[in-house]
């Protein structure tokens, strides 16, 4: 497990305590300049993710995998932190985050059809701030439908961006009530949020351990949201849209 610098630890205090042994830090939801919505280079998220001491990083770019490409490229080739590729995908009725894919999943479409190309690439399904109505949740009636379809792998049960502590409490909930595995991120759109929330979890190889770890694991994390200071800065264009870069 990586250690979280002095820095870090006095933005987000709970990076100074340890995982146990043969655990790891797994931060499940993050965004790059590939989302749109934020201006984190890549740059910015390996060295952010370095002070974190993060040992893996989810990233869910807004309808696009290109980001994780490029930070899987970065990252575990210097062996700061491996990379779980995934896209947080706006569907017609909320966002649903798919994780261990291969290709980009097209937005737009409805949930059940969402999580079925999710599915079909091998990649679990994960419901981010789910009763969040400031981030995009899905509807609880989509909620419902993927729940009875047996189509959730994971639910956010801790997402650092949401401001009402209540929310991700009925998220844990809902989670507890439905055997569903729980989950933590970050949701970082500027470099500083990220160790703000993550899961402290046992080791994982694909996608069955990674569920199973999952359930194992501790939520940890606290409320930030602090816009980036101010500076110039040229964000590169954004281009491909698949793990391939095509």
């Amino acid at each position: 497990m990586g250690l979280a610098s002095a820095q870090a630890i006095a933005l987000h205090p709970h990076l100074a305590s340890p995982c146990p042994a043969g655990w790891v830090r797994v931060d499940m939801h993050s965004h790059t300049l590939h989302s749109g919505d934020s201006t984190t280079t890549i740059d910015e998220v390996v060295n952010a993710v370095e002070a974190a001491g993060i040992d893996v990083l989810c990233v869910t770019d807004h309808n696009s995998v290109a980001g994780a490409t490029q930070l899987a490229n970065v990252l575990e080739r210097e062996g700061i932190c491996r990379v779980i590729a995934g896209e947080e995908v706006r569907t017609h009725a909320g966002e649903i985050i798919g994780l261990f894919l291969d290709d980009r999943i097209p937005f737009g479409e409805n949930a059940l059809v969402t999580a079925r190309e999710i599915r079909n690439q091998g990649g679990l399904v994960y419901i981010p701030h789910p009763f969040d109505p400031m981030r995009r949740n899905l509807s609880e009636r989509a909620l419902h439908d993927l729940r009875d379809e047996g189509l959730i792998d994971a639910i956010e049960v801790f997402n650092a961006k949401t401001s009402l502590a209540s929310l991700n409490v009925r998220a844990r909930k809902f989670a507890f009530e439905n055997n569903l595995a729980a989950g933590a991120g970050s949701d970082a759109h500027v470099p500083l949020a990220i160790g703000s929330a993550f899961v402290d979890m046992p080791d994982f190889g694909g996608p069955e351990d990674f569920i199973e770890a999952l359930r194992q694991g501790q939520a940890v994390g606290h409320h930030w949201d602090e816009a980036r200071e101010w500076s110039p800065r040229i964000v590169p264009s954004v281009l491909g849209e698949t793990l391939n870069g095509d």
